[in-house]
């Protein structure tokens, strides 16, 4: 693909590339000739096998476990290295933002590690940021340079309207997340519940009461993301306890670490759909799940950051 005389190459570090290699199907390029491997005392070494002089340059890396700061310092030498290379524009193509959920000081000396990520991806020499479902959406103030925030919603509800359930009711984990489910309850034309939560510790919730006619339905709970399943699966049982018929649960980025996989195993969860912003191993792939792409929407932004078009169109 060439356009104006500019050159476009994707490359990516060692995150997710399934996800990368899906995404160079969809616009029909070739992965970019890099490598990305590690010095015997664990340094980073990254070797850009081609040229990229003038080139539009897309990396695509989540910064997402189990080595969450790896594949963060992949990105960052990645970037530099690129730069150095005398790339005309690097973009930063995130489907998985870590360190998200430190937004905001919530108590004395708390580090706000999202807006220092975005200053190290700045200083590196990314031109832009490509995006999905942050944590927070004022994270996109944190960077001087232009970020393009993408949505999981369309791609969640899309597979739900194609299950044709009866008696759907779109269900808020926390108080958190309503305007997310208020969304994707619009996109199914079903109504909207909200779990009353509070959370003791980090990693710790309990679901205090549901706020919402539940009772013989069909729940689909929806959040930006799946951690260690606590928010969840609680939810689940509660939800049951309470009258619900079917509990449905999806969630854009599947982070699943620690007892998560348990916990999911052993819930009264119906069917969990997530979407492949982070490659799930196999023990970590449940009978129950779905896994969607995100490539098409991701290439697809890719093709319009290139040309110059709008990506606000991709939202609906």
């Amino acid at each position: 693909m060439n356009l104006e005389g500019r050159e476009i190459k994707i490359f990516a570090g060692n995150s997710n590339k399934e996800l990368a290699l899906k995404i160079c199907s969809e616009l029909g390029l070739p992965l970019g000739n890099a490598e990305v491997s590690s010095f015997s005392d664990g340094e980073i070494a990254v070797n850009i096998g081609e040229s990229v002089r003038g080139a539009d340059v897309y990396v695509i890396q989540s910064t997402s476990a189990p080595l969450v700061n790896r594949y963060l310092m992949e990105l960052l030498i990645m970037i530099d290295a690129l730069k150095r290379a005398s790339a005309k524009r690097i973009n930063a193509v995130i489907p998985y933002y870590g360190y998200a959920r430190q937004d905001r000081k919530a108590k004395a000396r708390d580090p706000i590690s999202a807006k220092l990520v975005a200053n190290l991806l700045t200083t590196a020499g990314a031109d832009r940021v490509l995006s999905m479902d942050l944590h927070a959406a004022q994270i996109q103030g944190y960077f001087d340079i232009p970020v393009d925030h993408l949505v999981g919603v369309p791609i969640l509800a899309n597979y739900f309207k194609e299950l044709n359930l009866d008696n759907v009711v779109v269900v808020s984990p926390d108080l958190g997340s309503v305007t997310r489910a208020r969304k994707f309850a619009d996109r199914l034309d079903a109504s909207l519940a909200i779990i009353d939560k509070r959370r003791p510790k980090a990693n710790v919730s309990e679901v205090m009461n549901i706020i919402g006619d539940i009772k013989d339905k069909n729940v689909i709970l929806i959040d930006d993301m799946i951690d260690t399943a606590g928010t969840i699966t609680n939810g689940a049982v509660a939800l049951k306890e309470f009258g619900a018929k079917d509990v449905y649960a999806c969630c854009t980025h599947p982070v699943l670490s620690g007892p998560a996989i348990e916990r999911l195993k052993n819930s009264p969860i119906k069917e969990l759909v997530v979407l492949d912003t982070i490659l799930l191993p196999e023990e970590k792939r449940l009978e129950n799940m779905k896994i969607l792409s995100v490539a098409s929407i991701f290439a697809e932004a890719i093709r319009r950051i290139y040309s110059n078009e709008s990506v606000s169109v991709l939202f609906d």
